[in-house]
């Protein structure tokens, strides 16, 4: 789950070496539960029955959903599910629902979170359902190698906007939008912690990496026209173009070593 600009929790940047040990576990099982919800989705299956399946595999793990009862952003009420589903034109946040039913040749973002011996961790990942077309999975394909993009960049004494650029000038060179109103995050000892982690931006500017941060990358890039609205649930982002969108994000660890994937299975 991402936070919008600049709405975030202050709270601690660095953690423990022994926090970022358990950060790495919650992640690894965060990751089994994404992969087993995606290899779920087809034509037919309701988004609620998503929501339901992470729900009930994030409890049986001993752990919690993070995004359930979480409020952040203004809306009048507190995200109702364990994951997002967004659909198509929806960027993120869409919320389950029975009424929801997946077709042939849709794509569907999952974004999932979980707090794991009071440690949280945040992934999502964008699938299509069935055979979908062709500049769809370009879309989704695109989307996932920015993610790779700005990995790539994350080390101690490297700056935010070397990330933002590297997202940015690889989904651009695809022709392709990148989402300005909402952005990436700290996370770890909150659902959102600082920094804001933009998916655009420029080498050598924003807040300094240090060892012990911990980053959720969030790269969300549209087919079209990289503007948003917020849909009348409060919680839903579409392109205000009615363009696909797609969604990729991992929660890692600046190290001494480097980057550190977190949510990897």
């Amino acid at each position: 789950m991402e936070a919008e600009l600049p709405s975030f929790r202050i709270m601690p940047l660095i953690k423990s070496k022994k926090e970022i040990e358990a950060l790495s576990e919650g992640g690894k099982r965060l990751a089994d539960i994404l992969q087993k919800v995606a290899e779920v989705v087809g034509s037919g299956v309701t988004t609620k029955e998503l929501d339901s399946l992470a729900e009930s595999l994030i409890l049986s793990s001993g752990c919690t959903p993070s995004f359930k009862g979480y409020n952040a952003f203004g809306a009048r009420t507190a995200y109702p599910a364990s994951l997002c589903t967004s659909i198509n034109d929806e960027v993120v946040h869409g919320i389950p629902s029975e009424k929801r039913i997946l077709q042939e040749g849709d794509i569907i973002g999952l974004d999932i979170g979980m707090k794991y011996e009071g440690l949280y961790t945040d992934m999502a990942r964008t699938v299509g359902v069935g055979r979908i077309d062709g500049g769809s999975k370009k879309l989704i394909d695109v989307t996932c190698e920015s993610l790779e993009k700005g990995i790539a960049e994350v080390r101690a004494g490297a700056y935010i906007g070397d990330i933002g650029e590297a997202i940015q000038m690889h989904a651009e060179r695809y022709g392709f939008g990148v989402v300005r109103e909402l952005v990436g995050h700290g996370v770890g000892h909150a659902v959102h912690e600082d920094p804001a982690v933009p998916n655009f931006g420029k080498r050598g500017k924003g807040v300094r990496l240090l060892e012990g941060m911990v980053l959720a990358l969030e790269p969300m890039v549209t087919a079209g026209k990289h503007r948003v609205m917020l849909a009348d649930d409060e919680w839903t982002w579409k392109t205000a173009d009615g363009s696909r969108a797609a969604h990729f994000e991992h929660t890692v660890a600046v190290t001494k070593d480097g980057v550190r994937v977190l949510t990897e299975g």
